[in-house]
Formats: structure tokens, C-alpha cells, sequence
């Protein structure tokens, strides 16, 4: 991300923050159905990473979804999301507590 990039998300996001529009997001991998692909890792590295197996976990809380997505890779954990090939990664308004089915 350049800092022009960095720059425009700051201001977009502080827009947001005024007009009361951001709400907080939670992750969490569903290591029973992920398939060890990389695609989230490769999408959002400052937010998923890969055990001893390959299985990705989310690393801001170890895997507990209970740590809220810092803004600034919003972008980033979305292109994971929507880029897991099985949907084991999970995105919620609330905290996961630890269970990626909780929301379904």
C-alpha cells in the first residue's frame, strides 16, 4: 500500500468514524474446513498466517475472533474473505468468542 493509498483510506475512514458509519469486524478460520490453500495469507498477511500444518489461524488473537479488525486492513481481510476457496474465513459485526459457527 503506497502512502497515497494510506493517506486516502485515513481520510475516507475518518468521514466514516463522523458520519458514525464504521462498524467493528471480527475474523476468524474455520481450521475444520480449511484446506490449507494460502489465498488468505496471501490477501491479508498482517491479519492470517499458517500453523505447523499449513491451516491458517488469524494471528491478532490467535485464532479466537475476538480482537477487532484494525480499519486499515478492512480491505484486505474482505479480499481474504471472499477469496477462501472453502468460506472457512469468517467475518462478523460481534466478537466470535472463540467459535467460527456462532453467526451461522
Amino acid at each position: 500500500m503506497s502512502y497515497k493509498d494510506i493517506v486516502n483510506h485515513i481520510d475516507i475512514v475518518t468521514e466514516l468514524i463522523a458520519g458514525g458509519i464504521i462498524v467493528a469486524k471480527y475474523t476468524i478460520v474455520d481450521k475444520e474446513t480449511c484446506i490449507a490453500c494460502g489465498a488468505c495469507g496471501a490477501a491479508a498477511p498482517d491479519i492470517y498466517d499458517y500453523d505447523d500444518e499449513g491451516i491458517a489461524y488469524v494471528t491478532l488473537d490467535d485464532n479466537a475472533g475476538v480482537v477487532e479488525v484494525p480499519d486499515i486492513l478492512l480491505d484486505d481481510m474482505m479480499d481474504a474473505f471472499e477469496g477462501c476457496p472453502t468460506d472457512s474465513i469468517k467475518v462478523a459485526d460481534e466478537p466470535f468468542d472463540g467459535d467460527p459457527t456462532k453467526f451461522e
